[in-house]
């Protein structure tokens, strides 16, 4: 019946031996468990959008981070909402993890981190953003409820 349900809709059934997608939750957030099925993981889509005012599209929008072993992640440009995202998958949850968003190769200001936090490290120190409190990077909450 449910065959029949998926057919109506014109929805294809996953195959049995091919891994479930998580479907990102509005805050753009989905939990699961690994591959490994040993840690719980999730998956985050991070956007970014160009200030208000500011009319000069970036050649490169990137994210780096501790849950990329801080190896840059690159957005694709949506044209449509004119946004850059990017979905990262198999993020550690209850990590509290620091990220940078990269703009030509330089720090941007992300609107929808969790929080700022001292950087610790040089991986961090070299995507530092100073703010009126010093240098800082980003923070992702990856806790679970």
């Amino acid at each position: 019946m449910l065959e029949r349900i998926g057919n109506f809709l014109r929805l294809k059934a996953p195959r049995k031996d091919e891994p479930l997608v998580p479907k990102p939750f509005p805050n753009g957030y989905a939990v699961r468990k690994n591959l490994s099925g040993r840690k719980q993981v999730f998956s985050k889509v991070f956007r970014w959008r160009l200030p208000d005012g500011h009319t000069r599209k970036p050649v490169s929008v990137e994210v780096v981070g501790s849950f990329t072993n801080w190896e840059k992640v690159t957005l694709t440009h949506d044209s449509a909402r004119d946004t850059w995202d990017v979905m990262l998958h198999d993020i550690l949850i209850n990590h509290t993890h620091h990220y940078m968003i990269l703009v030509d190769g330089k720090p941007a200001y992300d609107k929808y981190n969790d929080g700022l936090a001292f950087p610790q490290g040089s991986e961090e120190e070299q995507y530092q953003i100073m703010t009126d409190k010093g240098p800082r990077v980003f923070i992702l909450f990856a806790q679970t409820k």
